[in-house]
């Protein structure tokens, strides 16, 4: 099993302790961005779109603990943006392993050797290393030659030095469900701890508007994935049910609450992808977020989306609710063949409504208005 045996019976208590209690929506993991600055530009990513002088702003230490313990949340993995660019990246890690959450740090590790002493091996602590497959997929899809060389060396250089390491992966339709196995192969013999797979969500602003997955094609790209798993089994960072989902085997619906995210603009509404808001508050996010507005069959913007930041909570919560389910769906395996499970339609959805524009102008009114703070460092 990927995910550590007492991280899971803590989540899964957690759960369980939110379905016993009625509560209807909860958070599962925090996505905390403490700025969104980067030291790559990749094709796919809607994160760094962003003036010079929003990417120079930061989450203080103060705020992401604020963040950590306004929302409760069992896991907190901390993003982008690139985490290690930020000057006190260990203390909001300490502060939230001290307040006994799980913390997974995404990184594209090119400053991961260079900062790794600053960071200590723990049950409660895991990198994250982004790789999008072979290097020559990674290379393109993070815009520049030599990252999967640099990413490989800094996972290996992880592992001697007693650190859980997991490879997070966004695939696109350029992927080939041959080389993806072969990529999954090869990322097993480097000893990684886990594998975390998504596709590319269409965010917008992104550069390359021409590779993101549909759902349809999500579902056959999985499907050929997991058919051509051989000896070397694989071992994911998420439920089995999030993946069977992925392979069109489950027809789930969005728990966008599920993973809130806190960035410098507040509490994204309503997800982790689509910044259509910012609450002041967790509790604010929410108890005044109209989430019946969003998600697939909903909204135009989540129409193709199948990203774990919305479904991985469903499949969690479908674990605890359901368990013969789970069981039943474990002891079959993910089916490659076959029917698919219904897919929700989209005739009721609503149009697209693009305000990103609208919320950088505000955020840049108000760092005018003021003496900059929390200037990010440029490594």
């Amino acid at each position: 099993m990927a995910v550590p045996l007492n991280q899971a019976l803590r989540v899964g208590a957690y759960v369980l302790k939110q379905h016993l209690t009625g509560r209807k929506r909860y958070p599962l993991v925090l996505m905390l961005e403490p700025l969104f600055r980067c030291n790559l530009a990749c094709a796919g990513c809607g994160k760094i779109d962003y003036p010079a002088e929003i990417l120079n702003q930061r989450l203080s230490v103060a705020e992401c603990m604020e963040a950590i313990e306004e929302c409760g949340a069992p896991v907190v993995v901390v993003a982008g943006g690139e985490p290690l660019l930020h000057r006190e990246i260990e203390q909001i890690v300490e502060g939230a392993i001290a307040r006994k959450k799980f913390v997974i740090v995404c990184t594209n590790a090119l400053l991961l050797e260079k900062k790794m002493h600053l960071f200590r091996p723990s049950k409660w602590f895991s990198w994250s290393v982004h790789l999008d497959g072979l290097r020559e997929e990674h290379d393109r899809s993070v815009c520049q030659e030599g990252v999967y060389d640099r990413a490989v060396a800094a996972i290996a250089a992880a592992k001697r030095a007693g650190f859980r390491t997991i490879i997070n992966c966004t695939l696109f339709d350029t992927a080939q469900p041959a080389r993806v196995a072969s990529f999954f192969d090869e990322v097993m013999a480097m000893r990684v701890d886990g594998i975390s797979v998504s596709p590319g969500y269409a965010y917008e602003r992104a550069p390359d508007q021409q590779h993101f997955l549909n759902r349809r094609k999500t579902k056959e790209l999985f499907r050929g994935v997991f058919a051509r798993q051989g000896k070397r089994k694989w071992a994911f960072n998420q439920s089995s049910m999030f993946l069977d989902f992925l392979a069109g085997n489950q027809t789930f619906h969005c728990t966008p609450w599920g993973n809130p995210t806190r960035t410098y603009f507040g509490w994204q509404r309503p997800c982790y992808l689509l910044g259509e808001g910012y609450a002041k508050t967790f509790k604010e996010l929410m108890e005044e977020t109209d989430w019946d507005r969003y998600g697939t069959g909903n909204y135009e913007k989540c129409a193709q989306c199948m990203v774990h930041s919305g479904y991985e909570a469903t499949a969690v919560t479908e674990t605890i609710r359901r368990p013969w389910k789970a069981v039943a769906q474990a002891l079959r395996g993910i089916r490659t063949e076959g029917p698919m499970a219904p897919e929700i339609p989209l005739s009721n959805q609503r149009p697209a409504e693009y305000v990103f524009s609208a919320h950088v102008q505000q955020a840049l009114a108000r760092i005018r208005a003021r003496k900059p703070e929390h200037v990010a460092e440029a490594d």
